[in-house]
């Protein structure tokens, strides 16, 4: 049996090599222009759901300029004919951190929060919270505090200490011992899980979003969905983007599928609450791939897009430079197979992250430059941005387990196939 690191390795190859095998000769011809990119990544994502690999699929790709590539395959709920379309509406889930961190940067420029001071002074309830050190002999959590205070950068970058159940056992035994709800339940309660490491000490990914969210709306006087609304979706022209779902929203929505031991696809009963007591920055967003790959857009080109000028260019610059020194990402270890799998990008590659972004340190096999920028969604959605060769894509499914073994190699082949026909 092959061990996991060998399993994600075969991932990454076999999604570069969907690209030479498999796939009609075009796709493999040296053709560049958008019409090549048009015509090659349709057959490569048709196939797909030809092959019954993903039940439905948008993917979009950007220049500093414009949209270079659009299209929409598949179903958005298989058995009931509705089809993908590039205006389908799909849960972002981690892929919301990102957009909350932004928000959070355009406080900092205008000197309402900083990132190194004590998260404490904008969220005091930050205080309350503990290191989790151990089990008594009774199978109780022992806990301290931590040793350093909260930032807003541990919170960021993902230093903090906090984690999710759904990557570190410990979480999910403290949750199933002391009856703490999980963060998927919306309710206020979750957010005070202890820390997993104290501040500062290793990147573990976690909820210190959701804090972020909660300190923005502490500065602005506003709930995080009016905050983001008014200074980022507004600004951006992201017209789909929200985490309340409008009957105009909801009839666009693609549901979640799950992929079984056999590979086969059933329909998911996965989702948000209804009324959830805060709103999620760590992942309640819903979005469309045209309304993110405008925001992709206006990283490319620092902060600016259409006129509207949403974060200073330094402070772009600033949120694209490793912002953790010498901490590297680690793959994420699953405990409930059944979200996710083993994941981690780019294996055996060295890893940073900014102030909302993971960075690849070196060049990727996927044509990806060193120092772009990524980050993913729990149901297989993707992006990414290359500040230095001015590309970007965004890759959205709605399928669970994250990191799917056909999605994920699917993603790296269509952003492989951008690259071959810009380059």
């Amino acid at each position: 049996m092959k061990s996991n690191q060998e399993n994600r390795r075969r991932i990454l190859k076999t999604g570069v090599a969907l690209l030479a095998s498999g796939t009609p000769a075009a796709v493999q011809s040296g053709r560049r222009g958008a019409d090549s990119l048009q015509r090659k990544a349709d057959m490569l994502l048709q196939k797909a759901v030809e092959a019954r690999d993903i039940p439905g699929v948008v993917a979009m790709a950007t220049d500093r300029d414009r949209p270079i590539y659009q299209g929409a395959f598949g179903q958005r709920v298989l058995g009931q004919n509705t089809a993908m379309t590039t205006d389908t509406v799909v849960w972002i889930a981690s892929m919301t951190k990102v957009l909350v961190s932004t928000a959070a940067m355009q406080l900092v420029e205008q000197g309402k929060l900083d990132l190194d001071g004590s998260a404490t002074r904008w969220v005091p309830e930050l205080s309350k919270i503990q290191v989790l050190r151990g089990w008594d002999g009774n199978g109780q959590p022992r806990t301290r505090a931590p040793q350093r205070p909260i930032t807003l950068r541990h919170l960021l970058t993902h230093t903090s200490g906090f984690s999710y159940d759904l990557w570190n056992a410990d979480i999910g035994r403290y949750q199933e011992v002391t009856k703490l709800p999980g963060i998927g339940s919306g309710q206020n309660a979750a957010l005070f899980a202890p820390l997993v490491a104290d501040p500062g000490e290793r990147w573990e990914y976690g909820i210190g979003i959701d804090w972020v969210g909660k300190i923005i709306e502490a500065v602005s006087g506003k709930t995080l969905g009016a905050y983001l609304q008014a200074h980022l979706f507004a600004p951006l022209e992201m017209t789909s983007t929200a985490f309340k779902l409008t009957p105009h929203l909801r009839k666009r929505l693609a549901q979640v599928h799950q992929r079984g031991d056999n590979g086969k696809w059933t329909l998911s009963d996965f989702g948000l609450p209804e009324a959830p007591e805060f709103q999620s920055g760590g992942g309640g967003l819903y979005s469309t791939a045209g309304d993110y790959l405008r925001f992709i857009r206006m990283i490319l080109n620092r902060g600016s897009l259409s006129g509207n000028q949403v974060l200073k260019p330094e402070t772009v610059d600033l949120m694209a430079r490793n912002a953790m020194g010498d901490t590297k990402v680690t793959l994420l270890k699953t405990c409930i197979p059944t979200l996710s799998n083993d994941a981690e990008f780019f294996p055996g590659m060295p890893k940073t992250w900014g102030l909302g972004f993971m960075i690849n340190e070196q060049a990727a096999p996927t044509g990806r430059s060193a120092g772009s920028l990524a980050w993913a969604g729990l149901a297989n959605t993707y992006f990414w941005i290359d500040p230095d060769k001015g590309l970007g894509g965004v890759y959205l499914t709605q399928i669970l387990p994250f990191a799917d073994t056909k999605s994920l190699p699917l993603f790296s082949a269509f952003e492989h196939l951008v690259y071959q026909t810009q380059a």
